[in-house]
Order: C-alpha cells, then structure tokens, then sequence
C-alpha cells in the first residue's frame, strides 16, 4: 500500500513545478498534469498525476501530521 500526501504548488517554469510537502519542497514534472501555484497535488514517480481539492488536501496533511493514518 502507498500513502501519498498531497504537497502545494509553489511555481510552475518549463513543464516543472516545485512543490511543498510538509515544510519540504521538491520539483515534479507536470507535463502529464499541468498544475498552477497555490493548487494541490500528488505526486508519485517524480511526476504530478493528481490535482486535490484544498480542503481536502488540508484534512489529508492534519491526519499525516497527527499519526492519524
């Protein structure tokens, strides 16, 4: 099983986004799933695959932090 959590995007340049996931921030490639800053995804593999919707993306971070799941 694979539990991803959803990071923030940043900024976007050149098919790359670089994404905030609980206070690190790593780049992806959003070619296959354009994405704009303040959204949230999912990355798996290096690449976004996935948009979340904010509150959701909030709740999912809250349970991460507090060893809910």
């Amino acid at each position: 099983m694979c539990m991803a959590i959803p990071g923030k995007v940043l900024s976007v340049s050149k098919g790359k986004a670089m994404v905030e996931f609980l206070g690190q921030k790593k780049e992806a490639d959003c070619s296959l799933m354009p994405c704009k800053p303040g959204e949230y995804v999912v990355v798996n593999a290096g690449f976004v695959v996935e948009k979340v919707p904010e509150k959701e993306a909030k709740e999912s971070i809250e349970l991460f932090k507090n060893g809910k799941c």
